[in-house]
């Protein structure tokens, strides 16, 4: 870790390192975005009798392929955000690493359904770590106005995880796409064994001038710096403060106002993220597709639809990430919302009218789609994260990620495990009819709960949260005091 701060010490304030941390940071999001990109094009390669796999996957292999990864992202986010605290966030992104690696490599030994199955439950670890320890590990190595840009970053090197296995399903043979899988987290892993943990963590251990040492290399100054002296004594100063109230985080989240407000607000935007059709609307962009051919020369195969999506995706991401800090949290998912909703509104009005015999241009459900994927990278999905690390203290974070984690794994794995039967039951428009509910609801609910965080320390946002003034003999506050 001394190596590699030595030989990259660039001075005079510059912050290339927070830029490069945080670029290497997010790639096992990338490689998970791969375990996730690969299922697309591979369940029908998977179901034939001339396929890679030694015998045809079943209905119920696939059932289980899709959607165990979700089953165990519950279990093992559970602890996740208790252990990135306990341990640190560089050695749970290790162990997320690792995950990774294990795999690709189950894979590449055997592509039988048990394996494939196993393979799944293992990525439920990083399933959920990608999504607890790297937005905290991303936020305490950044400058509090370059949070909101390096966050997106998360969503971004996901979705171009995804984009690289739809076009390495196009290009590849199989066992060197899994190669290709393989060989990301693997050099990932060796790079993250000489990368530094956070100032943060490092002053909760007790080591002061390796946490000065690291905050330096993030900011681009000498150790010396007066600035960087004070900001070290305000996280010794925070830690003391907080030590003998590690015990009580739950206490501190119900019991005090603005926490618990800004607890609420988290899952009420969380939940309504994961509800808002993305997921649906990736696993019907075959089937939007195939209805829009009916009407238009829209003749692409399985591969390049999915191709055509993950660019969507990415574009959507990249936009996200230029823009988050000039528009703020706020404004950017009131937009993003509102406009999947509008999307979602447009397919149900399709799905319903043709359904009727009513002749509708066969473009309409592919901008539809693309809008509501595109919308969804922007802006709904990547502050999803973000906000977390805004809204909660150092020592809040994990569990409220973990938290928040659980009750977003859950919402995917109902919508996986029963949406063909709540559409047989009730059909497919009304299904995307409540899809555009839900986001304007989040549209609504933001513009009236949700307070800007865009570079606003935490105690900033619970005194708006708490609408009052900041007030100096407030000292014996029970809530965890926001760190800069």
């Amino acid at each position: 870790m001394n190596f590699i701060i030595t030989k990259l010490m660039w001075q005079n304030g510059t912050r290339i390192n927070q830029y490069l941390f945080a670029v290497i940071i997010t790639i096992p999001l990338l490689s998970f975005g791969m375990v996730q990109g690969w299922l697309s094009p591979m369940l029908s390669v998977l179901q034939s009798s001339e396929g890679p796999a030694p015998e045809p996957f079943s209905s119920t292999d696939i059932s289980w392929m899709t959607s165990v990864t979700y089953i165990t992202a519950i279990i093992f986010g559970a602890p996740m955000g208790y252990l990135t605290d306990r341990y640190g966030r560089k050695v749970m992104t290790l162990i997320t690493t690792f995950s990774l690696i294990l795999y690709w490599q189950i894979k590449l030994l055997s592509l039988k359904p048990w394996a494939l199955i196993l393979a799944r439950a293992i990525a439920g670890i990083p399933c959920s770590a990608c999504y607890i320890v790297l937005p905290i590990y991303l936020k305490e190595i950044s400058d509090i106005d370059l949070r909101g840009a390096l966050g997106s970053l998360l969503i971004l090197n996901r979705n171009i995880g995804y984009l690289a296995s739809y076009v390495f399903a196009d290009l590849l043979e199989v066992t060197p796409m899994l190669w290709m899988g393989l060989l990301v987290p693997t050099v990932m892993f060796f790079i993250f064994l000489i990368m530094p943990e956070t100032p943060e963590f490092l002053v909760k251990q007790g080591k002061i001038d390796e946490a000065k040492t690291v905050l330096a290399w993030l900011r681009g100054v000498s150790v010396v710096d007066r600035a960087l002296e004070q900001e070290i004594d305000g996280l010794v100063k925070v830690e003391k403060q907080t030590k003998e109230e590690a015990k009580k985080v739950w206490k501190i989240i119900l019991k005090d106002k603005p926490t618990f407000k800004a607890f609420i607000i988290t899952l009420v935007i969380k939940i309504t993220q994961q509800f808002d059709g993305y997921l649906i609307v990736l696993i019907y962009a075959g089937f939007v597709f195939e209805k829009a051919s009916e009407s238009i020369s829209l003749k692409l195969s399985p591969n390049k639809q999915v191709m055509m999506i993950g660019l969507v995706q990415l574009l959507g991401s990249i936009i996200g990430t230029c823009i988050v800090e000039k528009t703020g949290r706020k404004l950017l998912l009131v937009t993003t919302s509102f406009a999947i909703g509008v999307g979602m509104l447009l397919l149900s009005a399709w799905f319903y009218l043709t359904d009727i015999g009513t002749w509708l241009p066969g473009w309409l459900p592919v901008f539809a789609m693309c809008f509501c994927i595109f919308a969804d990278a922007a802006g709904f999905q990547p502050i999803s994260y973000i906000i977390i690390t805004d809204l909660f203290t150092f020592q809040l974070r994990g569990t409220v990620s973990s938290f928040a984690n659980i009750c977003a794994k859950l919402s995917n794995f109902v919508q996986m495990k029963w949406f063909n039967k709540v559409c047989e039951l009730i059909s497919i428009h009304w299904t995307f009819l409540f899809f555009a509910c839900v986001c304007f609801f989040a549209c609504f609910y933001t513009l009236i709960a949700f307070p800007e965080t865009r570079q606003k320390s935490v105690e900033e946002i619970y005194e708006k949260l708490s609408n009052r003034k900041k007030d100096k003999k407030d000292t014996k506050d029970e809530r965890i005091k926001a760190v800069p």
